[in-house]
C-alpha cells in the first residue's frame, strides 16, 4: 500500500519548559497594539480593544498570544520605549490575569522586563538581541523562553540588506552566531527558539527558499518559529492578472496553507493573525503525519481544533445512504 503521508513530515519538536506542549505545532496569535502595523494597525490600539482581541484569540485556540507595541513593517519608524511600555504592559497584565499564555514581541530590554514582571512567559525579539545589548541579560535573569529572529537592520532600512549568496546557509549561520552570543551572555540554549525572519531583509524568493528548506533550520537542533502570516511574499504569490498583490486581509487561507506545510516540515510554532484557520491546518498536518487521528480524550484536553477533527469523523457519511 502506498503511504500517502507527507514524505517530509516530522514529529513536532518539544519546546522550552514553561510553554504549552501539545503534540502538534504551536499556534501563536498576533496582537498588534499599534496604530501602524501593516495588516491591522489601529484596530487594537486601545487597551480595552486589545484585551478583548487577545481573549478572542485564546478562545479560538491560540496556544500563545504575542503582544507587540511597535510595528516592524518595512519602513516603520522606531517607537519610544515609554510609548511601547504604555501600549503593551496593561494588555499583558490583563490577559495574564485571564489565564492567557502571553509572549511579548519587543526588541527592547526594558519592555521585555516589564512584560515579564506583568506575567509574560516568553520574549519574542525580532532583532535576536542585536537592537538592545541589554536584552540577553534580562532574558537570562528571568529564565524565560526566547525567540531569536534573523535580523540585519531596522525596518526603515532592512530592504537594502536583502542580499545573499546562499540564503538558507547565510541565515542559518547568522542565527547560529546569534545563538552563540546569546548563550555566552547567559541565556540557557534550551530556552532558545530560532526564527528565519521571513520578510525581514528578504525578497519573496528568499522567503520561499527558506520555507522549502525548513528541515535545514531544524537540523540546528533548535525549535523553529515561522512567521509568514499575511506577508508580502504571500500577497505576491496571490497577485491577480494585472500583477497587483492581494490585500493583507485576503491572505489568511494561503497563510493557513503555509502553516500546514511548515508544521509538516517540523516547525515548532507558527505566528498568525487568523488563529482558527492555522490551528485547523496544523492539526490536519499532525493527523496526516501520524498513524492515527487523536483519541477523544486527547481531543477534549489538547485543543479545540482536535475537537473539530473528531466531530468531522463522527458526522454521518452522506455516501452511506447511496450504498
Amino acid at each position: 500500500m502506498i503511504d500517502m503521508r507527507c514524505a517530509f513530515a516530522q514529529p513536532p519538536p518539544r519546546g522550552p519548559a514553561g510553554l504549552p506542549q501539545p503534540d502538534r505545532c504551536l499556534v501563536m496569535g498576533i496582537l498588534n497594539v499599534t496604530p501602524d502595523s501593516f495588516s491591522d494597525g489601529g484596530r487594537y490600539a486601545e487597551t480595552g480593544q486589545a484585551v478583548e482581541r487577545g481573549l478572542r484569540l485564546a478562545e479560538e485556540g491560540a496556544d500563545l498570544v504575542d503582544v507587540g507595541g511597535e510595528s516592524t513593517r518595512p519602513g516603520a519608524e522606531p517607537v519610544p520605549v515609554e510609548a511601547e511600555l504604555a501600549r503593551v504592559v496593561p494588555v499583558v497584565r490583563e490577559l495574564v490575569r485571564a489565564e492567557v499564555a502571553v509572549s511579548v514581541d519587543t526588541m527592547h530590554a526594558a519592555v521585555a522586563r516589564a512584560a515579564i514582571e506583568a506575567g509574560a512567559c516568553m520574549v519574542n525579539d525580532v532583532s535576536g538581541g542585536l537592537a538592545d545589548p541589554a536584552m540577553a541579560a534580562v532574558v537570562a535573569a528571568a529564565e524565560v523562553p526566547y525567540v531569536a529572529m534573523h535580523w540585519r537592520a531596522p525596518s526603515r532600512e532592512m530592504d537594502r540588506h536583502a542580499v545573499y549568496g546562499d540564503v538558507v546557509g547565510d541565515v542559518t549561520s547568522e542565527l547560529l552566531r546569534r545563538v552563540e552570543a546569546l548563550t555566552a551572555a547567559g541565556i540557557d540554549p534550551g530556552r532558545i527558539i530560532i526564527d528565519p525572519g521571513l520578510g525581514f531583509a528578504k525578497r519573496a524568493a528568499h522567503d520561499w527558499e527558506l520555507l522549502t528548506h525548513l528541515p535545514a533550520l531544524r537540523a540546528t537542533g533548535f525549535p523553529v518559529l515561522v512567521g509568514a502570516s499575511r506577508k508580502r511574499f504571500i500577497g505576491a504569490a496571490l497577485s491577480d492578472r494585472a500583477g497587483i498583490d492581494s490585500a493583507p486581509g485576503d491572505r489568511d487561507a494561503a497563510t493557513a496553507a503555509v502553516s500546514a506545510l511548515a508544521a509538516a516540515a517540523g516547525a515548532f510554532c507558527v505566528r498568525v493573525h487568523d488563529v482558527r484557520s492555522s490551528l485547523h491546518a496544523v492539526c490536519v498536518a499532525a493527523a496526516w503525519a501520524g498513524d492515527r487521528l487523536p483519541s477523544e480524550s486527547e481531543i477534549v484536553v489538547r485543543s479545540q481544533c482536535r475537537k473539530v477533527l473528531h466531530e468531522s469523523r463522527q458526522a454521518p457519511n452522506p455516501s452511506a445512504s447511496l450504498r
